[in-house]
Protein backbone atom coordinates (compact mmCIF):
# COMPACT_ATOMS: atom_id res chain seq x y z
CA UNK A 1 0.00 0.00 0.00
CA UNK A 2 1.16 3.52 -0.78
CA UNK A 3 0.98 5.03 2.69
CA UNK A 4 3.15 7.14 4.93
CA UNK A 5 6.20 5.16 5.92
CA UNK A 6 5.61 2.50 3.24
CA UNK A 7 7.11 4.39 0.32
CA UNK A 8 10.48 2.97 -0.72
CA UNK A 9 13.30 5.40 0.03
CA UNK A 10 16.15 3.35 -1.45
CA UNK A 11 17.16 3.96 -5.08
CA UNK A 12 15.54 1.63 -7.57
CA UNK A 13 18.04 0.00 -9.90
CA UNK A 14 16.92 -0.38 -13.48
CA UNK A 15 17.77 -3.44 -15.54
CA UNK A 16 21.20 -3.35 -17.18
CA UNK A 17 22.36 -1.76 -19.37
CA UNK A 18 19.76 0.98 -18.94
CA UNK A 19 20.59 3.58 -16.32
CA UNK A 20 18.39 6.17 -14.62
CA UNK A 21 18.00 9.26 -16.77
CA UNK A 22 20.29 12.06 -15.62
CA UNK A 23 18.94 14.75 -17.95
CA UNK A 24 17.26 17.82 -16.42
CA UNK A 25 13.67 17.40 -15.27
CA UNK A 26 11.31 18.34 -18.12
CA UNK A 27 9.39 21.58 -17.60
CA UNK A 28 6.10 19.75 -18.15
CA UNK A 29 6.57 17.93 -14.83
CA UNK A 30 6.90 21.24 -13.00
CA UNK A 31 3.84 22.62 -14.75
CA UNK A 32 1.63 19.60 -14.10
CA UNK A 33 2.84 19.37 -10.50
CA UNK A 34 1.90 22.99 -9.89
CA UNK A 35 -1.58 22.55 -11.37
CA UNK A 36 -2.27 19.32 -9.49
CA UNK A 37 -0.96 20.59 -6.16
CA UNK A 38 -3.38 23.53 -6.27
CA UNK A 39 -6.26 21.27 -7.28
CA UNK A 40 -5.55 18.71 -4.57
CA UNK A 41 -5.17 21.40 -1.89
CA UNK A 42 -8.54 22.87 -2.87
CA UNK A 43 -10.26 19.48 -2.93
CA UNK A 44 -8.75 18.43 0.40
CA UNK A 45 -10.27 21.53 1.98
CA UNK A 46 -13.60 20.76 0.33
CA UNK A 47 -13.58 17.21 1.67
CA UNK A 48 -12.75 18.54 5.13
CA UNK A 49 -15.80 20.80 4.96
CA UNK A 50 -18.02 17.99 3.69
CA UNK A 51 -17.02 15.66 6.50
CA UNK A 52 -18.23 18.25 8.97
CA UNK A 53 -21.70 18.15 7.42
CA UNK A 54 -24.42 15.76 8.68
CA UNK A 55 -23.58 12.18 7.68
CA UNK A 56 -20.75 13.47 5.53
CA UNK A 57 -23.19 14.63 2.85
CA UNK A 58 -22.76 17.57 0.52
CA UNK A 59 -24.82 20.74 0.79
CA UNK A 60 -25.95 22.76 -2.19
CA UNK A 61 -25.97 26.56 -2.38
CA UNK A 62 -29.32 26.70 -0.61
CA UNK A 63 -28.00 24.70 2.30
CA UNK A 64 -29.98 21.57 1.48
CA UNK A 65 -28.46 18.11 1.37
CA UNK A 66 -27.60 16.87 -2.09
CA UNK A 67 -25.79 13.76 -3.34
CA UNK A 68 -23.01 12.23 -1.23
CA UNK A 69 -19.40 12.49 -2.31
CA UNK A 70 -18.75 10.14 -5.21
CA UNK A 71 -17.00 6.81 -4.80
CA UNK A 72 -15.71 6.29 -8.34
CA UNK A 73 -12.07 6.83 -7.35
CA UNK A 74 -12.21 4.80 -4.13
CA UNK A 75 -10.01 2.08 -5.65
CA UNK A 76 -7.16 4.62 -5.78
CA UNK A 77 -7.54 5.76 -2.19
CA UNK A 78 -4.88 5.02 0.39
CA UNK A 79 -5.31 4.99 4.15
CA UNK A 80 -3.00 7.97 4.49
CA UNK A 81 -1.43 10.42 2.08
CA UNK A 82 2.08 9.34 1.00
CA UNK A 83 5.01 11.22 2.46
CA UNK A 84 6.34 12.18 -0.98
CA UNK A 85 5.24 15.35 -2.74
CA UNK A 86 3.61 15.38 -6.16
CA UNK A 87 6.66 17.04 -7.83
CA UNK A 88 9.06 14.51 -6.33
CA UNK A 89 6.78 11.63 -7.25
CA UNK A 90 6.51 12.71 -10.89
CA UNK A 91 10.26 13.27 -11.05
CA UNK A 92 10.81 9.78 -9.65
CA UNK A 93 8.57 8.24 -12.31
CA UNK A 94 10.37 10.14 -15.06
CA UNK A 95 13.85 9.37 -13.73
CA UNK A 96 13.44 5.62 -13.45
CA UNK A 97 11.01 4.80 -16.29
CA UNK A 98 12.53 7.25 -18.79
CA UNK A 99 9.14 7.65 -20.44
CA UNK A 100 8.70 10.57 -22.80
CA UNK A 101 7.54 13.92 -21.34
CA UNK A 102 4.43 13.67 -23.51
CA UNK A 103 3.29 10.73 -21.35
CA UNK A 104 2.77 13.14 -18.45
CA UNK A 105 0.60 15.39 -20.60
CA UNK A 106 -1.44 12.38 -21.68
CA UNK A 107 -1.69 11.22 -18.06
CA UNK A 108 -3.03 14.66 -17.16
CA UNK A 109 -5.59 14.31 -19.95
CA UNK A 110 -6.80 11.06 -18.39
CA UNK A 111 -7.15 12.68 -14.97
CA UNK A 112 -9.12 15.53 -16.51
CA UNK A 113 -11.36 13.07 -18.34
CA UNK A 114 -12.03 11.31 -15.06
CA UNK A 115 -13.01 14.64 -13.50
CA UNK A 116 -15.54 15.23 -16.27
CA UNK A 117 -16.91 11.69 -16.34
CA UNK A 118 -17.13 11.44 -12.55
CA UNK A 119 -17.51 15.03 -11.29
CA UNK A 120 -18.54 13.98 -7.78
CA UNK A 121 -15.27 12.06 -7.27
CA UNK A 122 -12.46 14.38 -6.31
CA UNK A 123 -8.72 14.23 -6.86
CA UNK A 124 -7.32 14.43 -3.32
CA UNK A 125 -4.10 13.67 -1.48
CA UNK A 126 -5.29 10.13 -0.74
CA UNK A 127 -5.62 9.13 -4.41
CA UNK A 128 -3.47 11.47 -6.53
CA UNK A 129 -0.26 9.38 -6.38
CA UNK A 130 -1.90 6.12 -7.44
CA UNK A 131 -3.77 7.89 -10.18
CA UNK A 132 -0.59 9.50 -11.47
CA UNK A 133 1.49 6.34 -11.71
CA UNK A 134 -1.41 4.45 -13.32
CA UNK A 135 -2.20 7.20 -15.82
CA UNK A 136 1.44 7.72 -16.81
CA UNK A 137 1.96 3.98 -17.23
CA UNK A 138 -1.07 3.66 -19.52
CA UNK A 139 0.07 6.75 -21.43
CA UNK A 140 3.49 5.19 -21.98
CA UNK A 141 1.81 2.18 -23.59
CA UNK A 142 -0.05 4.51 -25.93
CA UNK A 143 2.83 6.82 -26.89
CA UNK A 144 6.18 5.13 -26.37
CA UNK A 145 7.48 2.41 -28.66
CA UNK A 146 9.48 0.96 -25.76
CA UNK A 147 8.18 1.01 -22.21
CA UNK A 148 8.59 -0.86 -18.95
CA UNK A 149 6.04 -3.41 -17.82
CA UNK A 150 3.56 -3.07 -14.96
CA UNK A 151 5.87 -4.76 -12.46
CA UNK A 152 8.57 -2.15 -12.97
CA UNK A 153 6.12 0.77 -12.74
CA UNK A 154 4.79 -0.77 -9.53
CA UNK A 155 8.30 -0.77 -8.01
CA UNK A 156 8.83 2.84 -9.03
CA UNK A 157 5.39 3.89 -7.82
CA UNK A 158 5.63 2.16 -4.45
CA UNK A 159 2.71 -0.22 -4.94
CA UNK A 160 2.49 -3.95 -5.51
CA UNK A 161 2.31 -5.37 -9.01
CA UNK A 162 -1.08 -6.91 -8.27
CA UNK A 163 -2.44 -3.58 -7.08
CA UNK A 164 -1.18 -1.70 -10.11
CA UNK A 165 -2.71 -4.31 -12.42
CA UNK A 166 -6.01 -3.80 -10.64
CA UNK A 167 -5.72 -0.01 -10.77
CA UNK A 168 -4.97 -0.11 -14.49
CA UNK A 169 -8.15 -2.03 -15.19
CA UNK A 170 -10.10 0.28 -12.87
CA UNK A 171 -8.80 3.32 -14.76
CA UNK A 172 -9.61 1.86 -18.17
CA UNK A 173 -13.17 1.05 -17.16
CA UNK A 174 -13.67 4.47 -15.55
CA UNK A 175 -12.53 6.03 -18.84
CA UNK A 176 -14.66 3.60 -20.86
CA UNK A 177 -11.34 2.62 -22.47
CA UNK A 178 -11.10 6.11 -23.95
CA UNK A 179 -7.31 6.39 -23.87
CA UNK A 180 -6.78 7.61 -27.43
CA UNK A 181 -5.99 11.32 -27.78
CA UNK A 182 -5.77 13.19 -31.08
CA UNK A 183 -2.90 15.55 -31.81
CA UNK A 184 -5.36 18.45 -31.70
CA UNK A 185 -6.58 17.54 -28.21
CA UNK A 186 -3.00 16.99 -27.09
CA UNK A 187 -2.01 20.48 -28.26
CA UNK A 188 -5.06 21.95 -26.54
CA UNK A 189 -4.00 20.50 -23.20
CA UNK A 190 -0.42 21.70 -23.69
CA UNK A 191 -1.75 25.20 -24.30
CA UNK A 192 -4.01 24.94 -21.23
CA UNK A 193 -1.10 23.95 -19.01
CA UNK A 194 1.02 26.80 -20.36
CA UNK A 195 -1.80 29.27 -19.68
CA UNK A 196 -2.09 28.01 -16.12
CA UNK A 197 1.55 28.93 -15.58
CA UNK A 198 1.08 32.36 -17.18
CA UNK A 199 -1.64 33.08 -14.64
CA UNK A 200 1.05 32.61 -11.98
CA UNK A 201 3.40 34.90 -13.85
CA UNK A 202 5.60 32.08 -15.17
CA UNK A 203 6.20 31.72 -18.91
CA UNK A 204 6.99 28.03 -19.40
CA UNK A 205 6.38 25.86 -22.46
CA UNK A 206 5.45 22.20 -22.46
CA UNK A 207 7.96 19.93 -24.20
CA UNK A 208 6.46 18.26 -27.23
CA UNK A 209 9.02 15.50 -27.66
CA UNK A 210 6.49 13.09 -29.10
CA UNK A 211 3.43 14.37 -30.88
CA UNK A 212 0.66 11.78 -30.64
CA UNK A 213 -0.40 12.02 -34.29
CA UNK A 214 -3.09 9.60 -35.41
CA UNK A 215 -3.28 7.82 -32.09
CA UNK A 216 -7.07 7.89 -32.23
CA UNK A 217 -7.08 4.38 -33.65
CA UNK A 218 -4.51 2.94 -31.23
CA UNK A 219 -5.65 0.21 -28.85
CA UNK A 220 -3.45 -0.10 -25.77
CA UNK A 221 -1.91 -3.32 -24.58
CA UNK A 222 -3.33 -3.75 -21.08
CA UNK A 223 -1.48 -6.94 -20.23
Amino acid sequence: MLATGDYPTHPIRQPDPIQADTTPTPRVLTIISSVLEKLVARNDKLVEVLTEQPDGLNLDRNGTISAPLGKSLNAFHGVRAPNISIPNYLERIYKYTNCSPSCFVLGYVYIDRLAHKHPDSLLVSLNVHRLLVTCVMVASKVLDDVHYNNAFYARVGGVSNAELNRLELELLFLLDFGVAVSSQVFETYCFHLEQEMLINGVDQKVERVISPVAVDEIVTDIS
